[in-house]
């Protein structure tokens, strides 16, 4: 038995497993197409778990990879060997205080049991990423995005405060259950995106919205991807205060449909935009009827109100499922690049033209309201031995687009060990420097997630 077997067996309530004992879906991510190597799985059953292991890592220089649902898309929860520890059994929901608007979470906690529990109150958790099986802590170690942040932000503002262990065993409580923080450095909000490379998170305050009274979803219907984006600044500028914004073109969209066996109405468009509108009831539909007409008036061949709430969420739902239809269809990499608003054309059709040149089949989607372009990288029938060499020199291609047009490589899923690498080609040695830097004051030894984004 190795000295670290021995430790974790003498300090660890949990579930815990060594070597070959590790099952592989705690060794990968949501994709599946890379499975790493490890010495250790712990699944920490309180906060005194993760202290010990963190404790035992530290003494023993053994790197550790902090993982919850599982369902991320980038990476970051496969090991190279030494522990993964899985914080998704710390899964309670802790306190809803409706004086100050919050609620208490441990890190494990899923976005979809949070958003019911809260929303049977009154209450909304305003951060809507699709995945709703993700972990709280997940999305708050990513910055989870989703299709409500054009009018709600994201999951770094809903963060007040939150309590997080050192590689060291040392627990920190960081920020406050104070809507303003202007009180020396804002070090929870270092946190938030950090992909578990610089401490393990086990609880988090989160910032609540009264529930809006009403919501209305509406499908737009496009003969062009162009025409519809253009209609993004024409339906901000009209003062409509949408929720949400997706863009999706039909060829897309069919994925879904046949991944659900449910169908999109106006069949005969090109693309689509699903809007959302939330509050007053009587707001809600004048709004619509305003947005009806101005988008009519810049290109819609139709406007369809989802008044059945069945049928609004069978268009979220086959919106939401394209990713898991592009799974299903085999080996693909996932990106999600962001560009501003106005370039998400220019950006969607350079995809088209990395196809028709001889590259792979691309699917093209997501958020037209804040610039977050999904992609989906499909092998379909290319050679396994070609795969790596074709799929490493597109997302080269893609990621160098990004920041010609003042993007990025990633809005909310992150950097993890896919990205890597891209990341650092991108970085100046100024912007390198200071994230090593931090990096060091939490985590001297560089343990916690080596292989994620700027660690060491």
């Amino acid at each position: 038995m190795s000295e670290l077997e021995t430790l974790l067996r003498s300090k660890i309530k949990g579930q815990l497993h060594f070597a070959k004992e590790i099952e592989t879906k705690y060794l990968t991510d949501f994709v599946g197409a890379r499975v790493g190597t490890a010495d250790a799985y712990v699944k920490a059953l309180d906060e005194e778990d993760v202290k010990n292991t963190l404790v035992i890592a530290n003494s023993t220089r053994t790197p550790v990879v902090v993982r919850g649902a599982g369902t991320n898309l980038t990476g970051s929860t496969i090991p190279d060997g030494g522990i993964v520890l899985d914080v998704s059994g710390m899964n309670r929901i802790l306190n809803l205080d409706e004086e100050t608007l919050t609620v208490t979470v441990e890190a494990g906690v899923l976005l979809k049991d949070l958003i019911e529990y809260v929303e049977a109150r009154g209450y909304l958790y305003a951060p809507d990423p699709a995945e709703k099986n993700a972990s709280i802590g997940g999305n708050v170690s990513t910055n989870a995005g989703g299709m409500r942040a054009v009018k709600y932000g994201v999951t770094r503002n809903y963060v007040l405060a939150l309590d997080m262990y050192k590689i060291d065993g040392t627990k920190v409580h960081l920020g406050a259950t104070t809507y303003k923080y202007s009180t020396g450095l804002n070090l929870q909000q270092l946190l938030v995106g950090s992909e578990g490379t610089l401490g393990v998170i086990t609880k988090i305050v989160l910032k609540l919205l009264p529930l809006p009274e009403f919501t209305l979803n509406a499908v737009l219907a496009y003969d062009s991807l162009a025409t519809g984006i253009k209609n993004v600044n024409v339906i901000f500028n009209s003062h409509l205060d949408p929720t949400a914004i997706e863009f999706v073109e039909k060829k897309v969209i069919a994925l879904g449909e046949k991944f659900l066996n449910k169908q999109f109405p106006c069949q005969e468009a090109k693309s689509y935009l699903i809007v959302t509108l939330d509050g007053n009831k009587e707001s809600v539909y004048e709004r619509f009827e305003k947005l009806k007409n101005v988008v009519k008036a810049n290109g819609a061949i139709d406007v369809i109100p989802l008044d059945d709430e069945n049928v609004a969420k069978d268009i979220w739902a086959v919106r939401g499922a394209i990713a898991r239809a592009v799974n299903a269809s085999g080996l693909w990499e996932p990106v999600d690049i962001v560009v501003p608003i106005n370039r998400i054309t220019d950006f969607v059709s350079y995809v088209d033209t990395v196809t028709t040149s001889g590259g792979p089949r691309i699917v093209a989607f997501g958020h037209a309201g804040d610039g977050n372009v999904h992609l989906c990288v499909l092998k379909d029938d290319i050679a396994d031995d070609l795969w790596p060499k074709v799929l490493h020199e597109t997302m080269e291609k893609l990621y160098r687009k990004s920041y010609e047009l003042g993007g990025v490589i990633s809005g909310e899923h992150g950097v993890g060990k896919g990205k890597r690498d891209f990341l650092l080609q991108n970085m100046t040695s100024e912007q390198r420097d200071l994230m090593v830097g931090v990096k060091k004051a939490f985590d001297p030894n560089n343990l916690l997630n080596p292989h994620c984004g700027y660690a060491l």
